[in-house]
């Protein structure tokens, strides 16, 4: 098990800040006609710089890989010309699935902060149940993960009207989310 990101041992007023920011952005795509709960952002660990946010584009890229924290590391490797993001941090609004916790490994990030977590997502759809630290505690790269933070404030993203009603048309291969 690799140690601890160095220096970091605690989510701050500012790491609540950000998450309040990145809900911010995702909750515009409520008003649109592909709403998504899922949104990220990079930030420099040290500055606080930000470097790039993303939504979850799925359904309009009809890819299943392009999750929220998936692309925004793919766009933020493509301006920082590197496939690595050592020093800095991603804020998720939700628990990075597995998928979504190996790319931010590969791409060596410093710390993962997320809002709801993977249960609250599976109430309303399909979700891998492997939590995100358990991704990154048995991974050979350093990654401090660290949440829910702002848990309350993300689920809204999900509650939302609108977006009830494009989780009832996605197709979720079950009767009921969140009931095996």
């Amino acid at each position: 098990m690799p140690p601890a990101a160095a220096g970091f041992t605690s989510v701050t007023t500012l790491d609540e800040e950000r998450i309040r920011e990145l809900v911010r952005f995702t909750a515009r795509t409520l008003d649109t006609g592909q709403p998504v709960p899922f949104g990220a952002l990079i930030v420099h660990t040290k500055s606080g710089e930000r470097l790039m946010r993303a939504t979850n584009a799925v359904m309009r890229e009809n890819d299943p890989s392009s999750h929220a924290e998936v692309r925004t590391v793919r766009l933020a490797s493509k301006k920082l010309k590197s496939p690595s993001l050592a020093g800095y941090t991603m804020y998720s609004t939700c628990e990075p699935c597995p998928m979504c916790m190996a790319n931010a490994l590969w791409a060596r990030l410093d710390r993962v902060i997320f809002g709801a977590t993977i249960a609250d997502a599976n109430f309303y759809c399909l979700q891998i149940h492997i939590p995100a630290k358990e991704v990154a505690r048995r991974s050979d790269m350093a990654c401090l993960v660290e949440g829910p933070v702002l848990r309350e404030l993300c689920n809204t993203l999900f509650t939302h009207p609108n977006m009830q009603k494009a989780f009832r048309t996605w197709s979720s291969g079950r009767e009921k989310p969140g009931k095996p």
